[in-house]
């Protein structure tokens, strides 16, 4: 199985990731849709990761904020978990930020509980307690880029 991960710059493509967002988020697991997709979508940086047949199979955005470049909406496509497109659309992100912004900037992200080893592998950090967001609990993860 092979898969790639992309800017989402067409509408084309940012209608496949909030597919993706909507399967993930609002379906599985039941976070309002006006939750899930909010004021920032345009300003934010988005990504598709697509399968070798264009299918969408997963999602991402960051955008900067005041305190920082904040990481939003990663999504796996339940059939694509535990494969390494987690791991590709984290890099993918990482590598966009790195060409757009200053070494030492604050990166954070609220992480899903069963995610935190994922971004931990990226050198995020947590910070605080955990909190419920949307009914799911997170951690507040951080880093500088």
């Amino acid at each position: 199985m092979t898969f790639r991960v992309i800017p989402a710059a067409s509408d084309e493509l940012k209608k496949k990731l909030f597919a993706i967002r909507e399967e993930v988020f609002v379906v599985e697991q039941e976070v309002a849709a006006n939750e899930e997709f909010d004021e920032y979508e345009d300003e934010s940086h988005h990504f598709v990761a697509l399968d070798n047949n264009d299918n969408p199979i997963g999602a991402a955005r960051w955008r900067q904020t005041d305190k920082g470049i904040k990481l939003e909406r990663f999504a796996v496509k339940k059939s694509w978990r535990g494969k390494g497109l987690g791991t590709a659309i984290v890099k993918a992100v990482l590598d966009d930020i790195s060409e757009k912004a200053e070494k030492g900037t604050y990166l954070y992200m609220h992480a899903q509980l069963p995610a935190v080893p994922l971004y931990l592998k990226f050198g995020f950090q947590t910070k605080g307690d955990q909190f419920d967001e949307c009914g799911i609990m997170h951690y507040l993860m951080w880093r500088k880029l």
